[in-house]
């Protein structure tokens, strides 16, 4: 069985760390150093990983899946942006579901769920950043942290509602057939993208909890709502108790128990 950092896919720049800091902030550098698109960092342990709303990523060394890809879309770049960073999400959930047989969902904007009975359980998380290079072109850094193997008994000290395929399947998985799944439908999504394809309608389908009663906990505080639709940037639209509806383009959201 191909290991991690042995891997490799053609049409991709696979380049392993044992051990970094952080695949984003690597990545970021290598973007502002001008290296090419389809540059992914791959690494088994994240010393200072980090996710969105500047919350840090905790994984055990070994048993995540901890990666983080450079795209150089085309103008205009704030349309292709949002949806490089949404069809990187619809292509996790695709390849945990192959490789696993486990059914996930999107909870806004892009962590991969489990839901069962009411209650939902975290399985992966995704950061996406925004840098420019020596041309002040912008460029876009997608990271994603899986939970794959990690043992019940370490989940508690990882994030609320944290679990794993491990837990969640009750076998181990596979890290390299989960990245080369992943990849593959990157691949498949990028193409049709560019033929031009819209994803957000697919993006829309995969999210859970649309409908339904939802906290929004926001850098300024917290708004219990509805949740309507996304928009065309990926705003998420709640109704709110007054009746009127509001966006959101930043925040993280849990379900109303």
């Amino acid at each position: 069985m191909t290991s991690l950092h042995s891997y490799n896919r053609e049409g991709w720049d696979i380049r392993y760390f044992e051990r970094v800091d952080s695949t984003n902030t690597a990545l970021l550098e290598a973007g502002r150093q001008d290296a090419a698109a389809r540059l992914v960092y791959v690494a088994d342990e994240q010393t200072a990983g980090r996710g969105r709303l500047d919350r840090s990523w905790i994984a055990p060394p070994g048993t995540c899946l901890l990666l983080s890809l450079l795209f150089r879309p085309p103008e205009p770049f704030t349309y292709h942006a949002p949806r490089l960073t949404m069809l990187c999400g619809m292509a996790m959930a695709d390849a945990v579901e192959t490789v696993s047989g486990l059914a996930v969902q999107l909870k806004w904007p892009n962590d991969l769920i489990i839901t069962e009975g009411g209650m939902w359980r975290k399985v992966a998380g995704m950061l996406s950043e925004i840098g420019s290079g020596a041309d002040s072109r912008p460029f876009l850094v997608v990271g994603i942290g899986l939970n794959v193997n990690v043992p019940g008994e370490l989940l508690p000290g990882l994030a609320p509602n944290a679990t794993s395929l491990l837990v969640e399947g009750g076998q181990q998985v596979e890290r390299v057939a989960l990245l080369d799944a992943f990849l593959a439908r990157v691949e498949t999504y990028c193409a049709a993208l560019l033929a031009g394809t819209d994803v957000l309608d697919q993006w829309r389908q995969r999210l859970a909890w649309m409908g339904c009663a939802v906290h929004m906990h926001t850098p300024t505080g917290s708004v219990v709502g509805i949740a309507e639709d996304v928009d065309e940037t990926g705003a998420l639209w709640l109704r709110l108790p007054d009746g009127t509806r509001q966006s959101f383009s930043v925040g993280d959201v849990s379900l109303r128990v």
